[in-house]
This record gives structure tokens, C-alpha cells and sequence, in this order.
């Protein structure tokens, strides 16, 4: 659970950070001037793909400015997140839980190399936990970094943990692309504080950082010597275009060999692209859930019926289809089924059915007034505000299809598109009726959506504030993370996300994927389970 204001600040730096990452993917700036560089895109040992930003400083241990995407091309974890959320060994070949569930051993991969040629060893990689925790305000949105007590080198190949008290996310945990990934030891400034900044960026990854041109591009080039499975090409080139249309153009173009990511394409020119045959397309499975969140400490809202309305006039399937032209899939549950402990979630389904939302509005006291058209309690307005993002176009557009879908039945919606930091700003100061809100993902669900779920500040313990079980909920969540009997959290989730769903405050509303389209010769593109980790693992250019 998190407990302290130093995790509260830093969990919503962190929201802030995903957020922003996402959402830029979409921004538009001046387009990138043609380099002399494009000439190697002819290299059919080289992917050239783009991102709207530079891939940044590289460093393991930090945030923005550096890019996820790329460290993880870098930088590897003792623990990789693999697809339905299965964990499976990488720098650490296996690892042992302690009865108690606070002592961690792992059992190093032995023969690892960083990209300059030193050891990858038990010293190292306490010396880079040693680094994170010595900033641990700065990562202690990860449940586990602040239960740390202490780090042990065991002996050569063994490194350990103790926590202070059981927290079972720690092994999801450790497979996220930062912060707990390991850089070398030439990597770390004299003083051996990584906050600042690296010396160079030293990994144990498939790729080395080779060229770097802030604001233009950077080169990886192939590690020869990576321990694991070598890449099919020699070289990924990430040249930045922050425009999403000149994006398209260098692709069409055959400047780029691929687009991938969450929002790096206009869907109408990713719909286009696609019917002219001429490339090829794919949609990753669900990484994210798009939501509405509707807060019951406000008075209208706290009426379940109201809610329950509110949800059967909304026309999700019409509005996913029309907005997304289906690259998302109409949500029926706040977490996908491909997320860990969300298989056996069940939750009622509620279809599209005006003449129930307007009966449920009638037996909640919401009159419609002879000659008017809103509906009326003790002579007052049914009256909501949704807040949005305003530089996110699908929930400017579903803000405006939820006012029109709502007039239908007398509930006048009041759609108010705010900046980002404003819209994060407002939702965790309780200051909002209604906002959109996209879940983290993988791997940090399902259990980093219920710590947020029972955060004081965040929006959500706010919003399900007149829940009857609300104490019970709380109760569920703090046990969910500490226990160590399987079948018990597996339970306790099945509990806590039907009963989140049935109160009718979280409204999930699509599935968000990723999506890629790349030129006809590049073959064996995969998306990455994680949902910031790079797609580059067994791709192939050429004949």
C-alpha cells in the first residue's frame, strides 16, 4: 500500500510522466529537415522507424526526457513480464520467495557481458539497486522500493532483498523498464549517484546506443556480444518527427520502415494506409482500459441509480466503433482478461437501453418538466460536468457524443476540455463530477490500479467515497497486496474488481491497443507484452 506524501507526490509525478508520454505521441511541432543519414534506410540490415521525441539521456534510473521504449533496448531486468502477464526469468535465471514473503534470492544468469565488455555480477546490481534507493522518494510509486530494508551480495552469482513486510507485486515490479534495470559499472558518475545523469549508457541489452543527434535521431547498433538471442538486423534508426503527418508522409515516402506505438497515427490516415494494400498492419490485444470515472462525493452522483443510467445511455459499442473505427474494442470490464487475476472478474454487463436509463432517472426523483427538456429533482437542473483532455482528440469526441446520447434522456452534460496538468490536477484534488482516465497497463495492473484505487488524492478513493463497502474495499486491498496464499489474492481480486465495477462509479469504456503498420519487406514484427518495452525482438527486413 502506499502510506506517505513522498509516495503520494511521487506516484502522481509518475501518472503525470505515463501520461504525458502517451499524449505527446500525438502532438504536432515542426517536421524533422532530411538528413544526409536517410541515405542508409536503403540498408536492408537496418530498421529506421520514428518517435516525437528524442530518445533522451538514456539513463536507467530516470524518467523524462528518456524515452521507455529505448531504454529497454539498452537496459534489461532480472525479471521479464511476457504476454497474459506470465513472469519469466532474464538477468536472473530463477529466483526464492521466503514463507513470509519478505526475503527475495536471486540466482544470477552467469556469463552476461555489459556492451563494454565488464561483468554482470551480484556487486553490480546491488550497487544499482544501492543508487535507486539511496533516491527512493524519487521511485517510491513502486510499492516495493520503500519496503526495502536491505541488500546482500550472497556471493558472486546470488544477490538478495529483505523487505519489512510482504508485498507481493515485488516480482511484477522488477520487470518494468525503469527504474530497477542495470547499468554498468564504467555507466555511473564518480560519486555513483545516478540522478544526474550517466557517464554512458552501459547495458547487458541486445542494442548499443552507437549515434546520437539530440532532436534529429539515434542510432543502435546490434551488442555482438549479448548473451541471449541476437537481433535479425544490425541496426535500429529512431528518427524524430514530432508531427503525426509528417510521420505519414516519410513513411509513405519509404524514409520510415515503421510506425508503431499508441496514438503516433491519425486512425482515418492508419485506416487509409491500410486499404491501399500496399503495407502491412497490426493491432497489439488490449494494453490499457479507457474509463469514465464518475465521483459519488458529489451529490447527483452519489445515487447508484443516477450511475446506473448514466451507463445504460451510454452507447458504447456505437461510440468505441465511430471514434475508433474499432482499433479499440468496446470494454466490458474495468481490466482485460489478459491482464494477471482478471480471468474470473465477473461483472453485470449493462446493454444499451434508453427506456431503462429514463425509468432508473424516474425512480431516483429526476422528473422531466412538462415543456421542458431537462430533467428536474426539488427544482433543480440535472446538471453534469465532464472534464477532458483537451489535446486528446477520442475524448474531446466522446465527450460531445456522451452530451448528445445524454439529452436524450433529460441529463444535461457539460463537457469542460482542460490541458493535462490541469486534468490530473483536478481529478486528484476531488475538484471533478466526471473525467477519462486510461489504466496504466501492463505490467503494472492489475495491482497499481487498486493502490491508486485506495490512495487518498488520486481521484478514485474520492470517487467511490459513497460506496457502502467502501471500508471493506479498502480492507480488500490492503490484504490483496501482503498475502501470500495464491488462491487467496486470486479471490480477493476477483472481490475487489466486480465490486469497483457494480457500484457504477468506473465506467470502462475500450480496450486500448497499439497499433503498427510497416513496409511490405520487414516481417516478424511483435508487439511487446510490456506495454513501454521496445517491439524490436526478432524483427526482419529484406528478403
Amino acid at each position: 500500500m502506499l502510506h506517505t506524501k513522498n509516495k503520494k507526490l511521487v506516484l502522481l509525478i509518475f501518472i503525470i510522466f505515463l501520461t504525458v508520454s502517451i499524449v505527446l505521441i500525438g502532438c504536432t511541432s515542426q517536421s524533422v529537415e532530411k538528413s544526409e543519414a536517410d541515405a542508409s534506410t536503403e540498408n536492408s540490415h537496418m530498421i529506421t522507424f520514428s518517435w516525437p521525441r528524442d530518445v533522451g539521456e538514456m539513463n536507467p534510473h530516470a524518467y523524462n526526457p528518456s524515452q521507455m521504449f529505448a531504454q529497454s533496448m539498452v537496459y534489461e531486468p532480472l525479471v521479464s513480464y511476457e504476454e497474459g502477464g506470465e513472469l519469466k526469468p532474464h538477468l536472473a535465471e530463477s529466483w526464492e520467495v521466503s514463507d513470509d514473503g519478505k526475503e527475495y534470492v536471486f540466482n544470477l544468469r552467469q556469463g552476461v557481458k555489459f556492451s563494454d565488455g565488464s561483468n554482470f555480477n551480484a556487486e553490480i546490481v546491488k550497487k544499482n539497486f544501492d543508487t535507486i534507493l539511496d533516491n527512493g522518494d524519487r521511485h517510491s510509486w513502486l510499492g516495493f522500493i520503500p519496503l526495502i530494508d536491505q541488500t546482500e551480495v550472497v556471493d558472486e552469482y546470488t544477490f538478495k532483498f529483505t523487505l519489512n513486510e510482504p508485498y507481493y507485486p515485488t516480482i511484477q515490479e522488477l520487470a518494468n523498464v525503469r527504474p530497477v534495470r542495470f547499468l554498468g559499472e564504467a555507466g555511473f558518475p564518480e560519486d555513483g549517484d545516478t540522478s544526474e545523469g550517466v557517464e554512458q549508457p552501459i547495458g547487458t541489452g541486445p542494442w548499443v546506443l552507437e549515434e546520437h543527434k539530440v532532436d534529429q535521431y539515434a542510432t543502435f547498433k546490434r551488442n555482438e556480444d549479448y548473451w541471449g538471442e541476437h537481433p535479425s538486423v544490425e541496426q535500429i534508426k529512431v528518427k524524430v518527427i514530432p508531427d503525426a503527418e509528417t510521420r505519414v508522409l516519410a513513411f509513405e515516402k519509404g524514409e520510415l520502415d515503421v510506425i508503431f506505438g499508441e496514438g503516433v497515427i491519425n486512425i482515418d490516415a492508419f485506416n487509409q494506409l491500410k486499404s491501399t494494400g500496399s503495407y502491412e498492419t497490426s493491432i497489439s490485444e488490449p494494453v490499457a482500459t479507457r474509463i469514465l470515472v464518475m465521483n459519488t462525493n458529489k451529490e447527483t452522483l452519489s445515487d447508484i441509480k443516477v450511475r446506473q443510467a448514466l451507463h445504460y445511455a451510454f452507447n458504447k459499442q456505437e461510440i468505441v466503433e465511430s471514434v475508433t473505427s474499432n482499433l479499440e474494442e468496446k470494454a466490458d470490464t474495468i481490466l482485460s482478461t489478459n491482464f494477471p487475476y482478471t480471468s474470473n472478474v465477473e461483472a453485470t454487463t449493462i446493454d444499451y437501453d434508453v427506456n431503462k436509463a429514463e425509468q432508473l432517472l424516474d425512480d431516483a426523483g429526476w422528473k422531466m418538466p412538462e415543456g421542458k427538456d431537462i430533467r428536474e429533482k426539488d427544482g433543480k437542473p440535472l446538471e453534469i460536468e465532464l472534464m477532458y483532455n483537451s489535446a486528446e482528440s477520442i475524448q474531446k469526441i466522446m465527450a460531445e457524443a456522451l452530451q448528445s446520447e445524454w439529452a436524450k434522456i433529460g441529463v444535461k452534460l457539460n463537457i469542460d476540455g482542460v490541458e493535462l496538468p490541469t486534468q490530473v490536477d483536478r481529478f486528484n484534488n476531488n475538484e471533478f463530477e466526471m473525467n477519462f482516465y486510461s489504466t496504466s497497463g501492463a505490467p503494472y495492473d492489475p495491482h497499481y490500479f487498486i493502490n491508486i484505487v485506495a490512495t487518498e488524492g488520486f481521484g478514485f478513493r474520492e470517487a467511490i467515497s459513497s460506496y457502502p463497502n467502501k471500508d471493506e474495499l479498502l480492507s480488500q486491498i490492503a490484504t490483496v497486496q501482503q498475502t501470500t496464499d495464491e488462491n487467496e489474492r486470486q479471490e480477493l481480486y476477483t472481490s475487489i474488481l466486480g465490486s469497483l465495477q457494480e457500484q457504477g462509479a468506473i465506467v470502462p469504456i475500450s480496450y486500448i491497443r497499439q497499433i503498427a503498420i510497416y513496409q511490405k519487406d520487414v516481417s516478424n514484427f511483435s508487439f511487446p507484452a510490456n506495454r513501454d518495452a521496445h517491439p524490436f525482438t526478432g524483427i526482419h527486413i529484406g528478403e
